[in-house]
């Protein structure tokens, strides 16, 4: 029997103390208890050193590289890499935070000199099994995502991609109202001279019309579609199949922050995008055990696919988000802050005093542990703990995971049971857990 525990977003700024802190250690000794830990490093480990770049995910998560250690004193033997904030101090801070991490021997995937790499598995061999693990992100940045390298040229670092195209459809009535105005202010004009030029292509649907960088078509209702891009999908399906053939678990971490559209067809944070669940139904059918989704801070629902489980996404498990300690001057800009506020400042404005954003929300500061326990190589069971990361204390005290308990823990367990039923999934609560044990 092999035991697995999962984890979402690590966003560690200050020392953890997982075996003094009475209160956060039972949490803790569960994930040092399992054969095998997974979290997402949502912080980039580089010492703050590199070039902070333009485009960051929100906020330039450096670290110090000691993070690491830290993490891996928790118990976490495998770090999925693959962020929006990977390339926060651009690829020289990527070459410093690899280089902490191999220096290391940390086990990690979704990063690397060249998309080869990036996309290439790691994996963890303990007496009761080996876990393979793939990392990518649908969540970057322009310029952000590993390039492969050719005969003649070097690769480009940067971050393993799950590249997805999205289509606006809109009814013909609103269609019409954008081509007049794409017309009337020479966007099309301007746009069919780039073509002309050779920088450019028609769409290969000539009802699409490219509009300020989105791709608009007339359709029955008003829907954000997107689709994976099918090259990454086959890379990275590749990349499964070679986990599967010299491993016993493979893991598949996704980092998505987009929504989908709920039963009451609003978009929502709370659910995932389509083309994840596609994506995740893929590398399933090529092998993979697990699909691991974090990104947006908060709990999705668990679908069971094949009898494997997707977790659409962790939520936050360690959040220190407002403790960065050093900011560049396009942070400054970004939050219209002062260049002679200090960070923590800088915070507190953008929260209004933690009126709005992540402190004056309750869902980015509970989440759960699953603790998964496989034979063979085939899902056994499955319990869940919920976790709650102490909302309400100041800054510097709140963001650390604790187990939680009673009325708090039920409520998680509750949300985290509602949140997966559109998928068909049943969960059964066993005191402060919930429990699945396959049929």
């Amino acid at each position: 029997m092999l035991s697995l525990s999962l984890t979402g977003d690590s966003i560690l700024l200050r020392r953890l103390n997982s075996f003094s802190d009475a209160r956060i250690a039972p949490l803790f000794d569960l994930i040092r208890e399992a054969d095998v830990s997974f979290t997402n490093l949502e912080v980039l480990p580089n010492d703050y050193e590199g070039d902070p770049a333009l485009e960051s995910g929100g906020s330039h998560f450096g670290a110090a590289s000691w993070v690491i250690d830290e993490l891996t004193e928790a118990g976490f033997d495998l770090f999925a890499a693959a962020t929006n904030h990977s390339l926060d101090y651009s690829i020289s801070g990527l070459r410093k935070a690899m280089k902490e991490l191999d220096e290391r021997q940390v086990l990690y995937a979704g990063i690397g000199p060249d998309l080869t790499r990036a996309r290439m598995p790691t994996y963890c061999t303990h007496p009761n099994g080996t876990v393979a693990m793939l990392s990518c992100t649908s969540t970057f940045g322009v310029g952000q995502e590993a390039a492969a390298q050719t005969d003649a040229m070097q690769g480009r670092p940067g971050c393993n991609p799950l590249h997805y195209a999205a289509t606006y459809e809109v009814t013909e009535a609103q269609m019409a109202v954008l081509r007049e105005i794409a017309e009337q202010l020479g966007l099309e004009t301007m746009r069919r001279a780039i073509v002309r030029l050779g920088f450019g292509f028609e769409p290969a649907d000539p009802q699409m019309l490219p509009l300020g960088g989105l791709n608009f078509r007339p359709g029955k209702e008003t829907r954000i579609r997107a689709t994976a891009r099918a090259e990454d999908v086959d890379d990275i399906v590749r990349w499964v199949k070679e986990a599967r053939l010299v491993s016993d678990v493979v893991i598949v971490s996704v980092h998505s922050h987009e929504p989908g559209y709920n039963d009451a067809g609003v978009i929502d944070e709370e659910t995932p995008a389509p083309f994840f669940r596609d994506f995740a139904h893929s590398v399933i059918d090529a092998g993979a055990d697990v699909v691991a989704g974090h990104g947006p801070h908060l709990l999705r629902g668990i679908e069971f696919y094949r009898g494997k489980p997707i977790f659409y996404s962790l939520g936050n498990f360690i959040g220190q988000n407002e403790l960065v300690p050093r900011l560049p001057a396009d942070s400054y800009r970004r939050f219209r802050a002062p260049s002679d506020m200090t960070p923590a400042h800088v915070y507190r404005l953008r929260t209004e005093n933690d009126t709005k954003g992540f402190p004056a929300e309750t869902r980015f500061w509970e989440t759960v542990t699953p603790i998964c326990k496989f034979e063979h190589g085939l899902l056994k069971e499955m319990v869940i703990h919920p976790v709650e990361l102490g909302l309400g204390g100041a800054a510097h005290q709140r963001g650390v995971p604790r187990l939680a308990k009673g009325e708090q823990a039920r409520s998680i367990l509750g949300r985290l049971d509602a949140l997966s039923r559109p998928f068909g999934t049943e969960l059964a609560l066993d005191g402060e857990t919930l429990r699945y044990v396959p049929a």
